[in-house]
């Protein structure tokens, strides 16, 4: 939603792992929230601090608004939850909505389909959306190099 939490952790995990262990697809990943009030914000430090305990590098990462040319410019555009799901399709061109489903559609392993919003938990709750992120992106990244 405020592209703070999950979004710009799902983003981080997707490109790591990708370039680990699929360098060859060269993707283009982003992140962008449905609700961003605060354009250019830097990750939750929570964020920070879950990903950096796992070896990931957090880098320059600022918040941004999803916009109308996202739809058109990714062949991909997932939402972590149905409500942002929902949001997505009513913005997105009818002809592009084929782009759209949730992250962990990837990762039916999981037994959930959403990523919960950590942003009002504890340091456990940032620890769980990590975990589903790099099961999600595992199976994003086995989707890809399958389909190319």
């Amino acid at each position: 939603m405020a592209n703070v939490c999950r979004s710009p952790m799902a983003r981080l995990v997707l490109q790591q792992l990708a370039s680990q262990f699929a360098p060859a697809l060269e993707l283009e990943i982003d992140s962008a929230g449905t609700h961003v009030k605060n354009h250019g914000k830097r990750p939750d430090d929570r964020v920070v601090s879950v990903l950096s305990s796992r070896g990931y590098k957090v880098g320059k990462s600022r918040s941004r608004q999803v916009r109308n040319d996202d739809f058109e410019r990714f062949d991909l555009i997932l939402a972590m939850d149905f409500a942002n799901l929902e949001t997505l399709t009513r913005r997105c061109p009818a002809v592009h909505c084929h782009k759209l489903n949730l992250f962990l559609s990837f990762a039916p392993e999981t037994g959930v389909t959403e990523i919960p919003d950590p942003y009002f938990g504890n340091l456990a709750g940032f620890e769980r959306v990590l975990d589903l992120c790099e099961a999600g992106a595992r199976g994003i990244i086995t989707k890809v190099a399958y389909t190319r």
